[in-house]
């Protein structure tokens, strides 16, 4: 009697012209566009879970920033302003729900002046439409807003649904006969072939778009040796208020030192509210939700790691991780956010919405 061997990798080879790594938003319209420009190419897109956008692209924000935060002439400025004007673009072509509600950004006092106008000077060298207002006028927009004097607005910063956005484009792929194959999780290279748990691939060309685990495939092909992806996780509080409670949404002057935005409200497309983010660091790259999916590696590289950044960051990583941590409490995040609005209460905000993790490379 023959026993069936159980194994994690299919055997098969398959050969494509592109093998795109990551079914998230850049993964999906990187392929989209490798078929448009070459036509007559196989572009195959795996992806390790059974669908597309689980992780980042299906759980951020669904704000569309407009650019204005970047250093001027950097990529992150070109590509969040020509982000923003394409995805509108996009959700308006799709008639996918988008809220055109822009973003005050506000001064907690006078010392936050200097900053504003750091941001003002960076959003025109970037081509940023941006408006400086008086405090006055703030409340035109938003007659709850507290602001020290005079604010930012910010047109063209709107609110989408990712969910619904990631269906369409992933529906779009497929009509333009992009070869989506998901539960197919990268394993390694072995010389010129990338072994995965759906089956081995000759691929004439490899692009690498698998979020939380980029910059471990980038080594596998030589690359990255010196940066390495740190996981954060980000949660919301939702508002158990009728939507139009807030009518835009409010961001506070960051500190253009860290790489956060700090706690903030956002309206979302279908006009409630919500409190956050939080951006407390992961124990591991998928930590979601409390010790499922623990994976020791990861757990022991990224202790090792945040014990570097105390020692050595420039932006007091130590400070900022425990600030961070800090708002795990309901309370205190409430509490941050009544900086922001008049008439904040703790229990208008109940409700945690699902955790996101930000990849950030460090």
């Amino acid at each position: 009697m023959w026993k069936k061997r159980r194994t994690t990798m299919i055997s098969a080879t398959k050969t494509t012209d592109f093998l795109v790594i990551g079914g998230g938003v850049i993964g999906l319209n990187i392929a989209r566009d490798l078929r448009r420009r070459y036509g007559d190419s196989r572009v195959t897109l795996i992806e390790k879970e059974s669908d597309c956008g689980l992780h980042a692209s299906g759980r951020n924000s669904g704000v569309l920033h407009a650019g204005f935060y970047y250093a001027p002439q950097s990529l992150k400025a070109a590509f969040t302003r020509g982000g923003n004007q394409e995805l509108t673009a996009y959700c308006e072509g799709k008639r996918l729900p988008i809220n055109r509600c822009g973003k005050l950004v506000v001064a907690r006092d006078q010392r936050d002046h200097p900053a504003l106008d750091e941001l003002l000077r960076r959003g025109h060298a970037n081509g940023i439409a941006l408006d400086d207002i008086s405090e006055q006028d703030a409340k035109t927009i938003e007659p709850r807003v507290k602001t020290c004097e005079r604010a930012l607005f910010s047109p063209t910063t709107s609110t989408v649904d990712p969910r619904r956005v990631l269906e369409a484009m992933k529906a779009d792929a497929i009509r333009e006969d992009v070869i989506i194959e998901c539960g197919s999780q990268y394993l390694r290279r072995r010389g010129a072939s990338i072994e995965t748990t759906a089956g081995t691939y000759q691929a004439g060309y490899v692009v690498n778009a698998a979020g939380l685990y980029a910059d471990r495939i980038a080594r596998d092909f030589g690359f990255s040796e010196r940066y390495r992806i740190l996981p954060f996780k980000g949660l919301y509080l939702y508002s158990n208020q009728s939507p139009g409670a807030l009518r835009t949404n409010i961001y506070p002057v960051p500190d253009l030192a860290n790489p956060f935005l700090g706690v903030h409200f956002t309206v979302t497309v279908n006009g409630h509210a919500k409190i956050g983010p939080t951006a407390i660091p992961a124990l591991w790259r998928e930590q979601y939700q409390g010790y499922r999916g623990f994976k020791l590696v990861e757990f022991a590289e990224i202790l090792v790691r945040m014990f570097g950044l105390i020692a050595l960051s420039a932006f007091d990583f130590k400070r900022l991780a425990m600030r961070e941590i800090a708002k795990y409490s309901r309370a205190r995040l409430v509490s941050q956010a009544g900086a922001l609005l008049e008439g904040v209460r703790l229990d208008h905000f109940q409700t945690w919405g699902p955790p996101g993790i930000r990849a950030q490379l460090l």
